[in-house]
């Protein structure tokens, strides 16, 4: 498996993204774990995670030469939060300040948004439910940062640039989101024209998600701060903390992720060039 890894670096992350791709729709379109009280599609994940070892193990790789490295672990953690704290402390303040202008009312909620067993949406409240989503959300970027910054950069890192390898990255960073709207699609919730649009949607702002990502494993030599940042995203921005106004949830919450995530990226994007002039 390692000769056929440096053979083909591209073939090889294509085939691992197919695998686990695979194992995503089966999740997402039959056993369909998010519409549970679970209120998370993880299964797929673990399943990522096995997969990311066994290809490490036959590989003759380990955890530490994807990223996962044992120094500065909880302090770049609270960086990453740190980052998404500030960038969307900005992000919420001008999604509140137009719903305010539009519907005169707008508050913040705090709970976790999920399904009852029959399927219908429900607001949980609780410190269980709290941790659960921290859990499975902490499944969820190990899995996503180990598989797509850290293995499949260090595959296409032997025989690519930097930043073509980053690009590629991103771009299957992209198509593996597309498999929310392509859901909602099939079970006939929207036209295939807004699908194909939230799905292109999806694309750029997961690939610019992930390039910010494999530009702090660049400059950090460690996954941790990305991990950080994409946790703070998972669990607070898309999970726990609510706008609400005229008594509807997150009407702007595409809105609120563009701007907190263009903004973070583009300061990134400022700090990797300072550091590359620095370098050289």
């Amino acid at each position: 498996m390692k000769n056929i890894v440096k053979k083909k670096p591209i073939l090889s992350c294509v085939v691992i993204f197919a695998i686990c791709g695979l194992a995503r729709l089966i999740e997402y379109f039959v056993i369909r774990t998010d519409e549970t009280i679970i209120s998370e599609n993880f299964l797929h994940k673990v399943f990522g995670i096995v997969v990311l070892a066994i290809v490490l193990h036959f590989c003759g790789d380990n955890w530490k030469s994807i990223g996962f490295i044992k120094n500065r672990v909880a302090t770049d953690i609270m960086k990453g939060f740190l980052l998404g704290s500030c960038c969307f402390f900005v992000a919420y303040s001008i999604e509140c300040l137009i719903l305010y202008r539009v519907n005169h009312n707008v508050s913040l909620a705090f709970y976790i948004s999920g399904f009852t067993l029959n399927g219908e949406a429900i607001r949980h409240y609780g410190a269980l439910f709290l941790i659960l989503c921290i859990v499975f959300n902490i499944i969820n970027v190990w899995m996503e940062e180990g598989v797509f910054r850290g293995l499949f950069m260090k595959i296409l890192g032997e025989k690519l640039s930097f930043i073509s390898a980053v690009l590629i990255i991103a771009f299957l960073f992209g198509i593996w989101h597309w498999v929310m709207p392509l859901r909602d699609y099939v079970e006939g919730n929207t036209s295939f024209a807004n699908s194909m649009v939230m799905g292109i949607g999806y694309i750029i702002l997961a690939g610019i998600m992930s390039i910010k990502w494999s530009l702090l494993y660049k400059m950090t030599g460690a996954l941790w701060m990305g991990l950080g940042d994409h946790l703070f995203n998972n669990v607070v921005v898309t999970n726990l903390l609510h706008v609400i106004s005229n008594s509807e949830a997150d009407s702007m919450q595409i809105v609120r992720i563009m701007i907190g995530q263009i903004l973070s990226f583009s300061i990134i994007i400022l700090c990797y060039r300072k550091t590359s002039k620095t370098v050289k």
